[in-house]
């Protein structure tokens, strides 16, 4: 069974427009797209360089929270699936959509 496309958009990757072979823009679609929206409110909402900056545990663990609440915040996400999960010196954000299940975002 295909998953119909309901949310699509261009693919961007450090900031720019990521191209195909042909020089067309890349296209996202579903999950993808979803957590492509994600990673962007975070960036434009500043708490990604809250996080880097910050060095107490209390206040990290407040930012990762308030990170989480923004991506539950998206209407295509069902609340309380959101995670973040420390990997070496990166952390991961998972949550899973209504329609397309899990998905992460690398912080």
């Amino acid at each position: 069974m295909t998953v119909p496309i309901i949310y699509h958009d261009l693919l961007i990757v450090n900031g720019d427009i990521v191209l195909d072979e042909g020089r067309n823009p890349r296209l996202i679609t579903n999950e993808a797209c979803i957590a492509q929206d994600v990673k962007h409110a975070i960036l434009e909402s500043g708490l990604a360089v809250q996080l880097v900056a910050e060095r107490s545990p209390t206040i990290i663990r407040d930012i990762e929270h308030q990170i989480i609440l923004l991506a539950e915040h998206d209407l295509r996400i069902i609340p309380g699936t959101g995670a973040i999960t420390h990997l070496d010196s990166s952390r991961l954000l998972t949550a899973s959509t209504y329609e397309f299940g899990e998905f992460e975002v690398w912080l």
